[in-house]
């Protein structure tokens, strides 16, 4: 249905995830306080965080590994966020969390100097890079020595029910996505964990591990699904342009079908690659 349009991650990204930061925030509150997203908690245990410590939080948001790994450092410590999308880096700020200051800026150009910090995170979102190799390599030269490194990455799974059923109204009533034309080498190497090892030891880091995490997210009901995903940053990208009248047509064609093969409540499984290593 229709023609993909075909932009630059840069052209993209940023401003899709600005129109929606209220909606990510509000869906990653919640899957975070119920203890569901396994990988971004992982990332914060493998950092080895102490009082007084400088971290960097490499595609921030609205500051969801921020504000943990804030209360860790604390007190003396700081956590700097930096994100490409505006609309992210408001909401951070907005959100007042002690001890963490937030800039909006290029995670393959960081505007800091040499040996800076002393860890740093990213959780979900080095996948958006479309040069990994200097996002990474940007990464360590900005770490002290010895300091560790740790990223949650979606691996792709989409075709699992509930969500194969999903693709389908999707498909039925949506045009295609825009499609980021600079995205594949990434996207190769985080789906493959030997890769993504050989990304992190090229980009100068040791000792690089890549664990296999698997995330199980409860929904209330059809409605809920449907509802959240509507705002989710891939669905939101389709939803953009169409008349009130089809979206509502087609959150009444999601949710009845969903509904027709899990009456109830649903859960969903998804897998994470969490990579760690040394600088």
């Amino acid at each position: 249905m229709g023609t993909v349009r075909s932009l630059k991650s840069k052209d993209l990204y940023p401003l899709l995830f600005s129109r929606h930061a209220a909606a990510y925030q509000q869906r990653l509150d919640q899957i975070m306080t119920r203890g569901e997203a396994r990988g971004r908690t992982r990332v914060i245990e493998l950092l080895g965080l102490e009082t007084g410590m400088r971290v960097l939080d490499l595609a921030c948001g609205p500051g969801t590994l921020s504000r943990p790994i804030a209360a860790r450092v604390a007190p003396g410590g700081e956590v700097i966020g930096v994100d490409l999308a505006e609309g992210m880096i408001e909401l951070a700020r907005a959100t007042g969390i002690p001890h963490a200051h937030f800039q909006v800026m290029d995670i393959e150009k960081l505007d800091f100097p040499d040996v800076s910090f002393d860890a740093a995170a990213c959780g979900h979102g080095l996948q958006f890079a479309p040069n990994l190799s200097r996002a990474l390599a940007e990464t360590r030269r900005v770490l002290r020595p010895g300091a560790r490194f740790a990223a949650s990455i979606p691996v792709d799974g989409g075709n699992r029910r509930p969500w194969k059923v999903m693709d389908e109204v999707v498909d039925r009533w949506l045009p295609p996505a825009p499609k980021a034309s600079d995205q594949q080498a990434t996207r190769e190497t985080v789906n493959d964990a030997e890769a993504l090892r050989e990304a992190l030891a090229t980009a100068g880091f040791v000792g690089a591990e890549v664990e296999v995490i698997e995330e199980k997210v409860r929904w209330d009901s059809a409605e809920q699904l449907v509802s959240r995903c509507m705002s989710w940053w891939d669905l939101a990208s389709r939803l953009d342009g169409v008349s009130a009248s089809k979206r509502q047509a087609f959150r009444d064609d999601a949710t009845e079908t969903l509904r027709r093969e899990h009456p109830g409540a649903i859960e969903t499984t998804g897998r994470t690659h969490v990579a760690s290593a040394i600088a």
